[in-house]
């Protein structure tokens, strides 16, 4: 993934949706259903998460995603950054706001 604002988001809604379906996750962050599984794809080679399938009936497979514990210090980093950049934002609005 080239952005880590993308990368943050779905490590976040991941890790507060583990068990929705990919179309729904997709869907609430904006992205196709295909940059969504791609996404997931990169996170899971990077050992960021983990893609568990699980049986409730005979006909239905259903996936839970599990972030790992590289992928929560990942989702730490990133929104530490994230708060960083803000921060550093609003002081800057706040110097252009005092002239």
């Amino acid at each position: 993934m080239k952005n880590n604002q993308d990368l943050l988001n779905v490590l976040r809604v991941v890790d507060k949706n583990n068990n929705q379906k990919q179309r729904y996750l997709a869907k609430f962050l904006g992205f196709s259903l295909g940059k969504f599984n791609y996404c997931l794809k990169e996170l899971k080679k990077k050992g960021l998460v983990k893609i568990k399938n699980f049986q409730k009936n005979p006909k239905k497979i259903n996936y839970i995603y599990v972030l790992t514990p590289k992928g929560i210090s990942e989702k730490t980093k990133l929104t530490l950054n994230f708060m960083k950049r803000k921060l550093a934002e609003y002081e800057e609005l706040e110097k252009e706001f005092k002239k």
